[in-house]
Formats: structure tokens, C-alpha cells, sequence
């Protein structure tokens, strides 16, 4: 057989045995029904793969932000309120942007192009914000660009309509509401609420198409009524811009307490800054100065002297005491008074601010009891006012005291205070000796204070603090038309190093109208530049200016002609040692 026959040869076919087709159509089976099993599993008996998979390309839980509490005066006139604002944020991994695009969203937003890129790449995060709380007519330019993956977020912003006549008082909050600095810090817990939450369907433009389920509603934060009186507050405010611009002074402070309840009506710094513009602000402008720092008072403790000797039974209003021409010495420290006298009343050691008296009245009692009569009115203590960062001042302990500490604790060097922590001890001479404690909030029943000296003590220096704004006193210019008024002046020298130095305080405390005090006005200005730098000089002008248009603001009833003004005949005012 040749080569050609073989290969005309047909080839025989291969038979497959009928048990293949038979098994090939059983593993087809098989899978067909696996497959139909586990769809009726997932979608039948366990769902959650199938769920959580959609859910994660388009259901979100996203946040509900709770409205923060409003703050109001008294008389509920707002004095913190949160308006609605637009975030906008990006899901780096769904953003789908044209170069164009993304200048045209940098330019809205005011980012440099290259830190917005940077956000809209960075796939490791979820959820990244681009910019926060813009006003509703700007986040809307951003939405009309239409690039995917970028949307909005409701927020709140806070916003205080007394700008910096409210700002130390109130402080302010963060960016995500929360409060900072002021009693926004320290009622964060009610001001704040709680937020909530609800399942949303997005699309991949980030827009939320349908609200499926609320899962936690939203509790506002509550609202809180202070015991500040807004007109009050802006008197306060102006009055102390004013002289401290006017005697080129570094600072200056003022609270104004109700004499009966202990409730601040007015408290206001100058400089301020203004909570709703903070891109540039100096940490000392936003510190709380009535508050959170400390001074010593002068002349301002010499009341506390005379009401403890008064108390112990050392003096009486008409005991002349022997001033020594103004020169006392005390191991070896010299004493002065401004005005040399040989010898005073104690009445007059208050009139006429004399350091020699007011040490010799010190000096009678054991340093033990002097010391407990400073404490007993507040002194080295917190005022209770809860505002944070309130210092508590200083009062060394009486067994470290020798001779000179007394004597000079006695018109006020060697004890610190801050200004509202003063303004609370003069509650003891509106009183009849008790003293209030201080509150924020407004107050709607009676307070009751604590007993520190008897009605009669408290009385006596009363009817002696209202010689200090009469001619031959110190605080002449303190007096107010158709209204008695007392209070006391101090100057001191400022403490730096450990060495006292030509720069001063003035500060001046008054309680009016003597005959039914209502209310109290400490001042104090911190640094007054030039010749006037005494108390009589520089706060008491302020403590006028705003304790008469308070106690005609809220219509308290004269105590006296509308012509008791009484000036010293060659207008001099009688200067306090400093």
C-alpha cells in the first residue's frame, strides 16, 4: 500500500460514552440550582451583605446639629445667637472635576488650587471638609458649579450682636459651636444640646435625594437668661472706653452689681475685641481684666480697716486718732499721707484717705483677727460667680504677717483682688453687713447673703464713705444731682519685680443712694498716663458718669436735691496716698 492510499483512508469517529453528557448536565444543574439557592438566601432569609453593599454606595447616616441655646440680657434682649450657615464638604473618592472646575471651586472657596487638590485626592478619607460656615449666598456659587462629589452641610454659627461691648463676658465659641472662652464655656453643657442623626440616600453627586429614617432626633440646647441689663452694659462699655482713651491709660474695667441680689448688671473691659471677626486676635485683648486679674486695691481696703476696728470695739466713728503730721514709722518702714494732719477721727482717716490712721486702727488688733475680718468679707476667696478663669486674689496667711504687712494690708498694699471681687465686698456696706454672693443669671427670687459685720458697723462706715465725695474728701467729682452717694477712692503703685514703680492704679467703689443702696459701681483704670492718675481723679468721673444714668435708667427715686452738687471752692481735689 502506498503513501497515497493511506491518506485517503477515512478517519474513524471517537463515541464519548452516554455517562459524560449525562454528568455534564448534572453539574449544570447543580450550579444552576446553587445559584438559585444562595440568591433565595441572600435576598430571602439573609439580606444584610446585599444591604450593607448598597448601602455603602448610597446610604449615609449623616449628622443633625442640635441649635445652641440663645443667651439673652434680663429682659430678654439677645446677646448670643446661632444663625444657620453652610459648610462645604467632599467625598475625595466621587469627585469627578475638570481642571477648569477645579479653579473655578478654588476661586470660590478662596483656597490656594494646589491645597484643594491636594483634599479632593486624598482617598483615604471618606469625608473631608473644604471650607466651613459660609454665608447661604456663597455656598450657592459653590453648588452651581456643579462638580460631583463636593455638597453642603448645614451648620450653625454663633453671632453677638454687641460685638465687643459683650465680648469678655459672653467669650465665644469654636468653629464646630463649642463654647471657648466666657460664659459660653462655662454653660456649654446647657447651651450646647445634643445632636442627632438620620439615614439619607445620596446620589454620586454627593445630594441627598431622599430622607429615609430618622434615628435620633436633634435636643436643642436651652436658652439662658443672664442678670446682665444690655442699656447698662453699653453705658458701662462707652464710659470706660472713654477714660481710658482719654488719660492714655492701658486698660480699664467696670462692674456694676445690684446692691440687693448680687446680680452683675454690667461688666465691660476696655480694649475689647469684637467674637464675630477673630482672623486677628491678641490673647491679653480677649482676657476677662475685672475677672481674671489681679491688683492691689489702695485705698480702697481702708473701709474693711475701719468696719474690723469698729467691729472689735478698737474705735468709734468719733475717736481722734494721732496721725503723726502724716510720718509713722513701723519697723523701720516709713508710712506717709499725702495731707500731713496731727491728728484725725476715724471718720475723717476715711474722708481724707490717711494711710497713718488707717495703719495705727490695723496695728490695734491681733494680726489673727485682722485677718479673719479681710476673709470673712470675701477676700482670698472666689467670688462664686462661676465664670472661668476668675482669680481668687490674695490674702497671705496672718502667720507669716510681721508689723509692716499689716500695716500696709491696711490701705490696701500686700493684698491682691480682682475688681468684681471688690465690688462684691462693698455689698456689705449696702447690706447692713451682710454680703451677697455674685451671680450671672438673672435671679427671680431674693438671696441671702452672709453675716460679716453688725448693721450698726456697716452703717457707720457707710455714713463715712459719703464724706469722701464732699468737699474736703477725695471724690468730689463722684457726686451725682438729686442722689446721695459714698464710696471710696484708691491709688496704688504698680508692683512689678518685687519693687513698686511709678505707674498706678486708680480705682474708685461707690454705693447708691445712701439712704436704700441699690446698686454698686467699682471702676478701675490701669496705667492713667499724665499729672491725673489718682482715684478722685480719673474713676471716680466714671463711676459718676454711669451710676447717675443707671439709677435714672431704672427710675430709682431721688434721695436728694437735684442742686446737692457741692465742689471744693478752688475745685482741688484732696489726692489719697499712693
Amino acid at each position: 500500500m502506498n503513501r497515497a492510499t493511506k491518506r485517503k483512508q477515512p478517519v474513524q469517529n471517537l463515541v464519548l460514552p452516554p455517562w459524560r453528557a449525562k454528568l455534564l448536565f448534572a453539574l449544570l444543574l447543580l450550579g444552576l440550582g446553587g445559584l438559585m439557592a444562595r440568591s433565595v438566601y441572600l435576598q430571602g432569609f439573609h439580606n444584610d451583605f446585599l444591604q450593607k453593599k448598597g448601602d455603602a454606595r448610597y446610604s449615609r447616616e449623616v449628622s443633625i446639629n442640635a441649635h445652641r441655646g440663645m443667651i439673652t440680657d434680663r429682659n430678654g434682649e439677645p446677646l448670643a445667637v446661632s444663625t444657620p450657615v453652610e459648610s462645604i464638604w467632599a467625598s475625595p473618592q466621587d469627585v469627578e472635576a475638570t481642571p477648569l472646575q477645579i479653579k473655578q471651586l478654588a476661586r470660590a472657596l478662596a483656597m490656594d488650587e494646589r491645597e484643594l487638590k491636594e483634599k479632593l485626592t486624598d482617598t483615604a478619607h471618606d469625608f473631608t471638609y473644604l471650607k466651613r460656615q459660609l454665608p447661604p449666598e456663597e455656598a450657592a456659587k459653590v453648588v452651581n458649579l456643579g462638580v460631583e462629589g463636593v455638597a453642603l452641610h448645614r451648620e450653625y454659627r454663633r453671632y453677638y450682636p454687641g460685638a465687643e461691648v459683650t465680648a469678655h463676658l459672653l467669650g465665644f465659641t469654636s468653629v464646630d459651636d463649642d463654647g471657648q472662652e466666657g460664659l459660653e464655656l462655662a454653660y456649654q453643657e446647657q447651651l450646647a444640646g445634643k445632636p442627632g442623626s438620620e439615614r439619607v440616600i445620596k446620589d454620586r453627586r454627593g445630594h441627598i435625594v431622599e430622607d429615609v429614617a430618622s434615628l435620633r432626633a436633634p435636643k436643642p440646647g436651652k436658652d439662658i437668661a443672664l442678670s446682665l441689663d444690655s442699656q447698662l452694659q453699653y453705658l458701662a462699655s462707652r464710659e470706660i472706653k472713654l477714660a481710658v482713651e482719654s488719660h492714655n491709660a492701658k486698660a480699664g474695667s467696670i462692674v456694676v452689681l445690684d446692691a440687693k441680689t448680687g446680680e452683675v448688671l454690667a461688666l465691660a473691659n476696655w480694649p475689647s475685641y469684637n467674637p464675630n471677626n477673630r482672623g486677628r486676635l491678641n490673647p491679653q485683648t480677649m482676657r476677662n481684666h475685672a475677672v481674671a486679674d489681679l491688683f492691689e486695691p489702695g485705698s480702697t481696703m481702708k473701709p474693711f480697716t475701719v468696719a474690723a476696728a469698729l467691729e472689735e470695739g478698737k474705735v468709734k466713728p468719733n475717736t481722734v486718732i494721732n496721725t503723726e503730721n502724716g510720718l509713722y514709722s513701723v519697723g523701720g518702714r516709713k508710712i506717709h499721707d499725702t495731707h500731713p494732719e496731727a491728728s484725725l477721727t476715724v471718720s475723717q482717716v476715711i474722708q481724707k484717705s490717711s494711710n497713718v490712721g488707717a495703719a495705727k486702727m490695723a496695728l490695734s488688733m491681733t494680726p489673727e483677727v485682722f485677718w479673719r475680718n479681710l476673709s470673712e468679707a470675701g477676700f482670698g476667696a472666689l467670688t462664686g460667680s462661676g465664670f472661668p478663669g476668675e482669680a481668687p486674689g490674695r490674702l497671705r496667711d496672718f502667720h507669716r504677717w510681721v508689723p509692716i504687712d499689716q500695716a500696709t494690708m491696711s490701705y490696701g498694699n500686700g493684698i491682691s483682688v480682682n475688681l468684681l471681687q471688690l465690688a462684691r465686698a462693698y455689698t456689705i456696706y449696702a447690706n447692713d453687713g451682710e454680703l451677697k454672693p455674685i451671680t450671672l443669671l438673672k435671679q427671680d427670687e431674693p438671696t441671702i447673703g452672709k453675716k460679716v459685720f453688725s448693721p450698726a458697723t456697716a452703717r457707720a462706715v457707710l455714713a463715712m464713705m459719703e464724706t469722701v465725695v464732699m468737699p474736703g474728701g477725695t471724690a468730689p467729682l463722684a457726686q451725682i444731682p438729686g442722689y446721695r452717694v459714698a464710696g471710696k477712692t484708691g491709688t496704688a503703685h504698680k508692683l512689678e519685680g518685687g519693687h513698686y514703680v511709678n505707674r498706678y492704679i486708680a480705682s474708685f467703689v461707690g454705693v447708691a443712694p445712701v439712704s436704700n443702696p441699690r446698686l454698686i459701681v467699682a471702676v478701675m483704670v490701669n496705667e492713667p498716663a499724665g499729672a491725673a492718675y489718682y482715684g478722685g481723679q480719673v474713676a471716680a468721673p466714671v463711676f459718676s458718669n454711669v451710676m447717675g444714668s443707671a439709677l435714672r435708667m431704672l427710675n430709682i427715686p431721688n434721695d436728694a436735691p437735684l442742686d446737692n452738687i457741692m465742689l471744693p471752692s478752688n475745685n482741688e481735689i484732696i489726692r489719697e496716698e499712693a
